[in-house]
């Protein structure tokens, strides 16, 4: 959504001994938060000076000295609101800091007893702004309680002078730019455990209990700090024995392709557990993407692998993925046939997927992967890797007596590397050897 335009606003003649000037542009309220929070907690750059917004009923017996100076020595601006409503109005993103005398009454009567009332209002208006409590010498405990509440400091009206009040302001600046930042890392480590909770609940783990195979997967999703993207993977044995293994991939990669690529993947085990397979199978995951999808031009693309109990054979089903990589020892690694590649769900009502038989022999390697390895740059140019630059990089990495998970992680590292960055897209391999 764009940000409305800007408007131009005069801050009040009533600054502390200085001309009219105009004010900073002003941010309206629908500005989103990460604006307004940088705003409120951005480094004084050396030519930006503070400003104060001072909230009193009576501006013109203000202690204020004619000029308040920063650490810089420039002049702190001071604007001034004779109540609650006007410092609505007057609280713009360059405002630094508010001095909050305590002895104004709560707005619309609701203070009902409590002589923090205008304070708490004033921290609800204004959260990211620094706050100092104005309130009369000697009374330190109504200060003291102020801070508590949730202002920076407290000073006491009869005591102020121009080089006590500019050295407050400073410090309330500080002081609170200090604990919104440790208050953003107190949420970064609290969602950063959140998400490796949610990330094992999330990321499948492979039900393989009696087969002889090794499995291995690498998962990178490609939105910054997202913690799963549209690809998904899975890999079950059923009780005849057969290894069943599925990796797919959404359009899209947004937190609601995430979901449905989560969905379709416990789809496909509960389906596989209960004995399907094949066509029957990527038929019914496609009336599942029909009704869970939010648009209808969201299709996935499916590769699914059922490996006989012996290990030497394969059934394998595409729609509309790229086929699998596989290596067997004193031969190059090659893909497997996708001639019969099917179309992805979701494209085509009543499609058909064929199951290809595959012999694999004794020893071997498979490696099942979405199109965000294979759709990387390569170098500066527009050129992508490809399957055959992939299948080149893999061979390569075979020569120098890479497996399992070493393979995955220095294939998914080459691939980001020759891009010259961050992949964009999401990655997901899965990697399957059987070792006689």
């Amino acid at each position: 959504m764009p940000a409305p335009i800007p408007r131009q606003r005069a801050i009040p003649a009533a600054e502390s001994g200085q001309a009219p000037t105009a004010a900073r542009t002003a941010g309206g309220p629908h500005k989103d938060e990460a604006d307004r929070d940088a705003a409120a907690t951005h480094t004084t750059a050396a030519d930006a000076a503070l400003t104060l917004l001072l909230i009193e009923d009576d501006p013109a017996g203000s202690p204020l000295v004619p000029e308040l100076l920063d650490s810089a020595g420039k002049p702190i601006r001071v604007r001034t609101a004779r109540n609650l409503t006007e410092a609505e109005r007057l609280l713009t993103d360059d405002v630094n800091c508010i001095l909050l005398d305590l002895a104004l009454p709560a707005p619309g009567g609701r203070g009902g007893g409590d002589e923090l009332a205008v304070l708490r209002h004033v921290l609800e208006l204004a959260p990211r702004h620094a706050v100092l409590a104005l309130t009369a010498s000697g009374d330190s405990e109504r200060g003291a309680e102020a801070v508590r509440v949730g202002a920076q400091d407290y000073l006491f009206r009869d005591e102020l002078d121009g080089r006590l009040l500019s050295r407050a302001i400073r410090y309330a600046v500080e002081r609170k730019r200090s604990d919104t930042v440790e208050r953003r890392l107190a949420e970064g480590r609290v969602r950063a455990q959140e998400n490796r909770r949610l990330e094992r609940g999330l990321l499948p783990t492979p039900l393989l209990e009696g087969s002889s195979l090794r499995f291995a997967a690498r998962y990178r999703p490609g939105r910054s700090r997202a913690l799963l993207g549209g690809d998904f993977y899975d890999c079950v044995r059923t009780p005849d024995g057969t290894v069943h293994a599925m990796i797919g991939d959404v359009c899209g990669h947004g937190p609601d392709e995430a979901a449905l690529g989560v969905e379709l993947r416990i789809a496909w085990r509960a389906l596989t557990l209960a004995g399907l397979c094949g066509d029957e199978l990527l038929n019914t995951l496609q009336q599942v993407l029909e009704h869970e999808r939010a648009d209808d031009e969201i299709f996935a693309t499916l590769c699914t692998v059922d490996l006989s109990p012996d290990g030497r054979r394969a059934g394998l089903c595409l729609a509309g993925h790229p086929s699998p990589l596989i290596a067997r020892p004193g031969r190059p690694a090659e893909l497997l046939p996708q001639d019969n590649n099917g179309p992805a769900l979701g494209l085509l009502p009543g499609a058909r997927w064929p199951r290809m038989q595959v012999e694999l022999g004794a020893e071997w390697s498979l490696m099942l992967y979405t199109d965000g390895l294979i759709e990387g740059r390569v170098g500066k140019g527009g050129e992508r890797l490809g399957q055959d630059g992939m299948v080149a990089m893999v061979r390569r990495q075979l020569e120098r007596g890479l497996t399992g998970e070493d393979l995955l992680r220095s294939a998914v590292s080459e691939v980001r590397d020759l891009n010259g960055g961050e992949l964009t897209d999401d990655v997901a391999v899965v990697l399957l050897d059987r070792v006689p």
